[in-house]
């Protein structure tokens, strides 16, 4: 069954003269004369077929009819108006994104200019896990560590990686490192965040070494970009350090893998899970991700 909807220049007219209880306001409003107003309004009754104004010479005072619809079409004119300014806003402001250095440096940067508006993206680096408190974070959207559900937050996993050790050409130049138990003599990089060294010398089935053998980071990015420079050999995670790899800055040590769970999800507030610039965005993110195989399975997590 089809939309019986009244003339909408008439819904319009009625709507101002109503809001404002003065026919001359309105037609200022809509720039229309104050006949034309009155006019669209007559249109108006003779399609409802019921009277929304008593009419006293110059006086208007709507009917208890016209006062319930009133009241309607303003929190419905209201409602298209906040919508469509949304989306002619969307084509003109900026996008900002809060994420890890690490996330933005090695993976994010790198692709942005494929994104239909990666040239207004504004990047935000949190020195540490990024707050998803959206009333504080000033940003739009969060690449969130892990995917833990956050209460009034919309969390959708988006990539999951497992971890091997990486090294520099140069540093592996120098350095024997042809097995696994070469590592248990050589300089290591730990992270504070979620270092997996010893998790990964029993995967490799070589007793782990008494640890730290090296420099301790706040975060697995500080101590990839060490092992970048020559400094050590550091724990990366697969799907953040492909790129470096593919550029030859680092080279993969052995096949053995940590195995591989959720590093990061697309945050963003419940409120605005409709916003058509978080819409794209997650959209696009996702689907670059599932291009490098790294996606994680999708189920969107809400917390009450």
């Amino acid at each position: 069954m089809g939309r019986r909807l009244p003339p909408f220049a008439a819904v319009k007219a009625f709507e101002a003269a109503a809001r404002h209880g003065n026919m001359k306001t309105a037609a200022d409003e809509l720039c229309l004369s104050p006949s034309a107003v009155s006019h669209q309004i007559r249109a108006l009754e003779d399609y409802l077929d019921t009277a929304l104004f008593e009419r006293h010479g110059n006086l208007l005072t709507l009917t208890l009819t016209g006062r319930g619809y009133s009241g309607k079409l303003t929190g419905l004119l209201d409602g298209l108006d906040e919508a469509t300014r949304a989306i002619q806003q969307a084509g003109h402001r900026s996008f900002r994104v809060l994420c890890t250095p690490g996330f933005a440096a090695r993976w994010l940067v790198p692709r942005l200019d494929r994104l239909s508006f990666g040239n207004r993206v504004q990047l935000r680096v949190s020195e540490g896990a990024p707050s998803t408190d959206f009333a504080s974070n000033d940003a739009d959207l969060v690449i969130q560590w892990t995917d833990a559900p956050v209460t009034g937050v919309v969390t959708e996993p988006l990539m999951e990686s497992g971890r091997y050790p990486v090294i520099s050409p140069e540093l592996k130049q120098r350095e024997d490192v042809s097995s696994p138990e070469d590592l248990a003599r050589a300089t290591l990089m730990h992270d504070v965040t979620m270092d997996a060294w010893g998790e990964w010398f029993r995967a490799a089935g070589v007793a782990p070494p008494v640890m730290p053998r090296g420099p301790t980071f706040p975060n697995c990015e500080l101590a990839t970009t060490a092992a970048e420079r020559g400094q050590g050999i550091s724990l990366a995670y697969d799907a953040v350090v492909r790129g470096t790899i593919e550029e030859g800055r680092l080279v993969r040590l052995f096949d053995t893998v940590i195995m591989p769970f959720v590093i990061y999800s697309v945050a963003y507030a419940e409120a605005r899970s409709e916003d058509p610039m978080i819409r794209e965005f997650a959209g696009w993110i996702h689907s670059e991700v599932a291009m490098d195989g790294t996606h994680a399975a999708q189920r969107a997590l809400v917390s009450p």
